[in-house]
């Protein structure tokens, strides 16, 4: 199998390292092969693949979309340096409000399977970062939420302290505050 599957301390959210086939011409891997993740239990239908390019010290997110637009996520970093945030937001889950991240860079080049009902975010620790990231459902602006990136409840330990941040993203609410439509229950079904 090309991959590696391990899941995190929130055990939805899993990290992948794809195996990398490296020679004198340089290296060739496989990002994604619906057939091995499915073996693991990740049976999504991507349908739309977004590239982002971002500076240092940028900061995007906590970000997610309301049902029924609900979107889970496929992220690598194919320029520079990430750390990449899940937070769960499923009401009744056991690690609600808990968030997991990883380094994902164009050197690891692991992936980051982040599933529905999380909020996720970004920052860059290097010069530039691009990152890919596969969708599980459309972009819908009036689908559009988000959390406040430095909400005292969910503590998350970014590495910087003072980023970078769109006008929207310095808006967004609290997670106590926040429009949160996401079930535990209805989404292990």
């Amino acid at each position: 199998m090309p991959f590696e599957f391990k899941r995190l301390k929130i055990p939805e959210v899993i990290l992948i390292e794809p195996k990398v086939f490296r020679d004198k011409r340089g290296f060739f891997m496989e990002t994604y092969k619906i057939t091995d993740f499915a073996n693991f239990g990740i049976k999504e239908n991507f349908v739309q693949e977004n590239h982002s390019f971002s500076f240092k010290g940028v900061l995007r997110g906590l970000h997610y979309q309301h049902p029924p637009f609900a979107q889970g996520k496929l992220v690598r970093v194919v320029k520079g340096e990430i750390f990449d945030v899940a937070v769960d937001i499923r009401k009744g889950s056991p690690t609600y409000g808990r968030w997991v991240a990883e380094i994902l860079s164009e050197e690891n080049k692991k992936l980051l399977y982040i599933p529905v009902g999380f909020a996720h975010g970004f920052c860059v620790l290097s010069e530039i970062a691009e990152v890919i990231y596969k969708v599980t459902n459309l972009y819908s602006p009036e689908s559009e939420a988000g959390i406040i990136w430095n909400d005292e409840t969910l503590n998350i330990e970014w590495p910087i302290k003072e980023p970078i941040l769109s006008e929207k993203d310095k808006k967004w609410p609290s997670l106590s505050k926040a429009d949160i439509r996401f079930y535990y229950d209805e989404l292990r079904r």
